[in-house]
């Protein structure tokens, strides 16, 4: 907390002074200090990160809701550091406490039964592992560039409200955070102990994963990864139907209601059990139905390579959104793919599953039903578009969640042009991102860098809207071919690692070749919002010189209207270049020869918050 304050001091006091610097908490600049991380914005010389291979073994028998697990972890230090502790993450115990999607069972969470490091018993004490975060000392200290193998056999109840994990109905399961996990120890704060209270989501190292899930005959079982044996699971005409659909332009049923009535659908033997594999991914979650419809199809998503991605979904029959969502992945796995951001997608498979929380896990979705088939496209658009932020770049969710969340709030918006229209999209954006936050209170506004455990007023906005704002308004200034040079360098620069929001400055700034430090700390570092006033308007010679003043501060753009006596209207468009030198006040001349009757200041959707000092009109 105390180097949290002395953070916020050093930037209200540059703030209040004028400056324009990128100010780092005392952490961050001791990582550009050590050169783990570099002011080119690539990762530094001396960077490195730890991993884990983790093999795990899971039991489930809906309807009992008891999850049993055994794991194997392999922890591989690549730090300079000796650790004499690890920290365990124990997600599922959010819902002791009453976090998001629990109830506030103190006999909920994780029940280790049995812990063995480096083959020798270690003690635990379940009565005490009650939070989120369990440290465990090590008999022998880790070393570094040294790896030991931790052997862990636990059980937990799902909870029985499905949220981002739990029971969806009786027999319809979404299993996430469900595994004891080492938790991330990287190169600015050393462990990850950061509590997971339901609200804030979450930081993981890149692992492999190899997960076998035993289940009761008749239900299937989905989840990150590649599934290595359907023959063995499968019926053999489901499992051709799964296998025509990896090249399939169009839905094909894997699995309808009258495959599960017939019992067609899974291997008729007591159980079965599901192998899956992943490689260097965040996290991995897993679906389970005994009567869930599976629709797959699948799209290029790489034209150099003709590379095709499964796109599949799991989803109760009633629910008519569902039956499109094949479509609606297909459709947007090869925009994002070849659009925004236009890095193809990175993983052979996305699969929407129906559950409750409108959440995103590699690979995998779990989506809320809705009556609205454009609201459940954008929302399964927004999830999709977190495979980007933070599962390709490995962002820390918990505590910079505008690295991700504002990113997929983008990437929605922009998506939804072409789904729609400009205006539809631009007032759907409006309506749901933008104006609760602009027609609020702004006197306690919190930059966008302030870490998300710190922020004290508008953690969404601060997650979602503002963010977003700021990166459409980067893409304003500097136009698209900049814009995506700079993110393409972003992203190359950290995928499959762990940025921070000032590796994204730097990045930017040496992939698009601008100045951009006084943008940057204009939208990140400034208590700022959208407030323009239209102050005065002078006629001269070669049209209108206009006045105009930043009253909420955010170097925005706009446009200028201008509607002429004769009834016309035309548009003068501002990029935010217009406050590079001085974000309180600017002077914008616009040329015409036609007599000007009025002139009004429109951010569209850099919504503006009192447009009543927005419009000049000349007098009579």
């Amino acid at each position: 907390m105390a180097k949290s304050i002395l953070f916020f001091a050093m930037i209200f006091l540059g703030w209040q002074a004028g400056a324009q610097t990128l100010t780092m908490p005392p952490e961050v600049q001791k990582a550009y200090d050590n050169g783990t991380r570099s002011l080119s914005g690539k990762p530094g010389e001396k960077y490195w990160q730890n991993h884990g291979r983790y093999t795990i073994s899971l039991t489930v028998s809906p309807p009992d809701r008891l999850i049993k697990g055994v794991e194997q972890i392999t922890y591989v230090n690549n730090s300079p550091d000796t650790l004499k502790s690890l920290n365990m993450k124990l997600i599922v115990n959010v819902h002791r406490g009453g976090g998001r999607g629990g109830a506030g069972d103190t006999s909920a969470g994780i029940k280790v039964d049995d812990l063995k490091i480096r083959g020798v018993q270690t003690a635990w004490d379940n009565e005490k592992a009650i939070t989120t975060n369990q440290m465990v000392d090590l008999a022998e200290p880790l070393m570094p560039h040294d790896s030991l193998k931790l052997d862990i056999a636990w059980h937990y109840t799902l909870s029985r409200r499905g949220g981002r994990d739990g029971a969806i109905d009786s027999t319809s399961f979404y299993i996430a955070y469900f595994y004891p996990r080492v938790s991330v120890y990287d190169d600015y704060k050393g462990w990850d102990t950061q509590p997971h209270t339901g609200g804030l989501e979450f930081y993981n190292d890149f692992n492999d994963y190899r997960v076998d899930v035993t289940v009761p005959k008749d239900f299937m079982v989905w989840a990150t990864g590649t599934l290595l044996n359907p023959s063995e699971v499968l019926q053999p005409e489901a499992a051709a139907r799964l296998q025509a659909s990896m090249t399939s332009d169009s839905t094909i049923h894997v699995a309808a209601m009258e495959d599960w009535r017939d019992k067609k659908v899974t291997a008729q033997r007591a159980e079965n059990t599901w192998k899956w594999a992943a490689s260097n991914v965040s996290d991995v979650a897993i679906g389970v139905s005994d009567h869930y419809d599976w629709d797959a199809g699948s799209v290029v998503v790489d034209n150099k390579t003709h590379r095709r991605v499964s796109m599949q979904a799991a989803f109760n029959d009633s629910s008519a959104d569902f039956h499109h969502s094949v479509q609606f992945g297909r459709y947007s796995l090869a925009w994002f793919s070849n659009n925004w951001p236009g890095v193809p997608y990175p993983y052979a498979k996305s699969n929407a599953f129906q559950g409750f929380a409108d959440m995103e896990y590699p690979m995998m979705m779990n989506d809320s039903h809705s009556k609205d088939l454009v609201f459940a496209e954008l929302v399964q658009d927004h999830e999709q578009a977190h495979t980007y932020f933070p599962f390709y770049m490995g962002t820390n969710e918990s505590r910079y969640a505008f690295m991700d969340e504002g990113w997929a709030t983008t990437y929605e918006y922009l998506i939804g042009i072409t789904e729609r229209d400009q205006a539809s999209a631009d007032a759907f954006y409006k309506s749901f991102r933008v104006t609760r936050w602009i027609h609020g209170p702004h006197e306690k506004e919190n930059p966008i860098i302030t870490p998300s455990p710190d922020v004290t007023f508008g953690a969404g906005n601060n997650a979602y809207g503002k963010p977003s704002l700021s990166y459409l308004a980067l893409k304003d200034l500097l136009g698209d071919k900049l814009f995506k040079k700079g993110l393409h360098n972003y992203m190359a620069n950290w995928n499959g690692k762990h940025p921070i929001p000032w590796d994204y400055f730097y990045s930017m700034e040496k992939g698009s070749g601008q100045h951009l430090d006084w943008f940057f700390y204009n939208w990140f570092f400034t208590p700022g919002y959208i407030d323009l006033a239209l102050a005065k308007v002078d006629k001269t010679s070669k049209g209108y010189t206009l006045d105009i003043q930043n009253v909420g501060g955010f170097a925005v753009p706009f446009n200028v209207v201008a509607t002429y006596e004769d009834g016309s209207t035309e548009s003068f468009h501002q990029t935010p270049a217009v406050w590079e030198h001085n974000q309180k006040q600017t002077t914008v001349t616009i040329k015409t020869g036609k007599t000007v009757k009025s002139l009004t200041l429109d951010g569209g959707i850099f919504m503006d918050a009192n447009e009543k000092d927005n419009t000049w009109t000349a007098a009579n």
